[in-house]
């Protein structure tokens, strides 16, 4: 891709630091070193310490320049990197001069757009760019670099060439119908997606722990007022997020705090108590309550070893969406003195002295799915999980039609477009839109 505009934006953090960096991309980007440094050309790959200038020639800041000619560089194109100091000021003067230049600022994930568009990312290699920044753990962290270096894409690659190299077998038994049957003695369409649809449930199940570790599991703390849901989330978090108190309907609003359990985050968020009540402001809390359910990946159900499983509990049970995974969960057993939980079916925890809380996070990787493993190959998103699965499903169709030649071209076919999908290979401009705008400016 050719591009005529020059972009630039502030790669670095909002705040103070001792080095923030301006990066700039773009055509023939040594005129506006020269313009910015009033030095000679930049030599590429080398740092080379100077004075930034305003447009008078004072001096904004002295730093480092470091050249990436095209298309040996992030974005393929000519490259900039501004290291100054990093205060807010600064770097606003800095970037201020380079629109000065002629440069624009940069939209949200431009440069890693860019870097797509020019062939130095595929689409999944993007995507762990802006994973690897919001890592939330040192496992996720490996997981996002993993796919960064290709992993998850050589993986799709190697299955979508033997697609290729199935169809060309198949595709040309139909274009020469005389020498159809030689075509198809030279490999056996049937044994083929056999061995790819294996391939391919082994990569599904590695991209769904993935999804997991990327994006972890929405999990809702439901129940009557003061059976201990504030107080269950502030022992799993180990700080107070939410406020405790002995009064029911303390709890007015969603409060959300995330654990990691073995690298994977648990988003537990805390909501009001479900009762029948007068109190608007209350009301409105158990509107709230309901709100975070419609979004949960997994409900947790709140009692306590007082009250019981009440009536109102299982009422409450047959509210839940249907699909929606539960687990009753008791406290307060510090108040049983050693004995069992009152009723089967129930994991009994003290938010109070911490009892049961390890049990509980184990069960909650049970519950999420979480393969016993050290970590992920790599790190994946939902829609690279719909592809797999759509790919699937057409190699299945495809393995029931290996009688109907015509028939099975076009469901291989239709599988490689659905793995392609994953690398950006066939990508609708509207995706690349919804991905590249959810990057930070700067990357």
């Amino acid at each position: 891709m050719e591009n005529a505009e020059i972009i630039a934006a502030i790669a670095t953090a909002p705040g103070r630091a001792g080095i923030g960096v301006v990066r700039v991309s773009g055509p023939d980007l040594k005129t506006l070193a020269v313009q910015l440094t009033g030095k000679n050309p930049p030599v590429a790959r080398q740092a080379q310490l100077t004075r930034f200038l305003d447009a008078g020639g004072e001096g904004i800041d002295e730093g480092l320049l470091i050249y990436f000619a095209a298309p040996a560089s992030f974005t393929g194109e000519d490259v900039l990197e501004l290291q100054a100091h990093g205060g807010d000021a600064v770097l606003r003067l800095l970037l201020g001069r380079c629109l000065e230049l002629g440069a624009r600022i940069a939209q949200p994930g431009e440069f890693t757009q860019r870097a797509y568009f020019n062939h130095k990312l595929d689409l999944a290699q993007a995507e762990a760019v802006a994973d690897l920044i919001c890592a939330e753990s040192a496992a996720a962290v490996r997981g996002a670099a993993r796919s960064l270096a290709g992993v998850f894409s050589c993986k799709v690659t190697t299955l979508v060439q033997r697609l290729i190299d199935l169809r060309l077998h198949v595709e040309g038994s139909i274009d020469f119908t005389e020498e159809g049957v030689a075509f198809l003695e030279q490999v056996n369409p049937q044994r083929s997606i056999i061995g790819m649809l294996a391939t391919l449930d082994a990569l599904m199940d590695s991209a769904v722990q993935g999804v997991l570790m990327r994006s972890g599991r929405q999990v809702v703390l439901i129940g009557a007022p003061n059976v201990g849901k504030s107080s269950l989330l502030n022992a799993l978090a180990e700080e107070d997020r939410a406020l405790v108190t002995d009064i029911p309907g303390t709890t007015r609003d969603v409060i959300q705090s995330t654990i990691l359990i073995q690298g994977i985050p648990f988003h537990i968020v805390d909501t009001a108590g479900i009762r029948d009540t007068a109190d608007t402001i209350e009301q409105a809390g158990i509107r709230r309550t309901w709100a975070a359910v419609e979004h949960a990946d997994l409900a947790l159900i709140i009692t306590d070893v007082v009250s019981g499983l009440t009536g109102e509990d299982r009422i409450l049970m047959t509210k839940l969406p249907a699909d929606l995974p539960r687990q009753i969960v008791c406290n307060k057993i510090d108040l049983l003195d050693g004995a069992a939980v009152p009723w089967e079916g129930g994991v009994g925890v003290s938010a109070k002295t911490g009892a049961g809380l390890e049990a509980l996070k184990q069960l909650l990787l049970e519950l999420a799915g979480w393969q016993n493993q050290d970590e992920p190959a790599f790190l994946a998103r939902e829609r690279h999980v719909d592809a797999l699965r759509e790919a699937r499903q057409h190699l299945q169709r495809a393995l029931d039609l290996t009688a109907s030649i015509e028939l099975l071209a076009e469901e291989l076919r239709l599988a490689q477009n659905a793995l392609g999908r994953i690398t950006g290979e066939f990508s609708s401009d509207d995706l690349l839109g919804e991905i590249f705008s959810r990057f930070c400016i700067g990357k």
